[in-house]
């Protein structure tokens, strides 16, 4: 079980840094004045996703087998599943965005992708507390 633990980890972790990054590939994205600089970013963007999309993957598989296969239980865990659901639609939601930048379709400036930016650091802070803490 700890080393499912510790992949579990692992692969959150680097889940979670696509996940901060991307949105910050955006906000430079949707400052950038030239057409080459909007291409680099685009392929930048293209590329972080289809590398952070097997991590997911494997982070939510892995809490899953986590869950099931040993039994964890609480309120707590439940809330996180929640959260971890909203993840997955933020992380879809990112591809939605990618795609509308590679088509010249954005419509979002730079300040909101700031703050779209920090919907999973909010995310990770309660997360983390949920599980350490355990609270119900």
């Amino acid at each position: 079980m700890l080393t499912l633990k510790a992949l579990h980890i692992i692969f959150v972790v680097s889940w979670f840094a696509g996940l901060f990054y991307l949105p910050r590939l955006f906000v430079n994205h949707a400052m950038a004045d030239d057409a080459t600089t909007r291409a680099r970013l685009a392929l930048m963007e293209h590329k972080l996703y289809r590398f952070m999309t097997p991590l997911g993957i494997l982070a939510v598989a892995l809490g899953l087998w986590l869950w099931f296969g040993y039994d964890f239980t609480g309120g707590w865990l439940h809330l996180k599943t929640a959260l971890v659901v909203g993840l997955i639609g933020y992380h879809l939601y990112c591809g939605r965005l990618l795609r509308d930048f590679a088509a010249g379709r954005n419509i979002r400036s730079h300040v909101w992708y700031r703050v779209f930016n920090e919907i999973p650091v909010l995310v990770l802070f309660v997360v983390v507390f949920l599980v350490v803490l355990k609270p119900f």
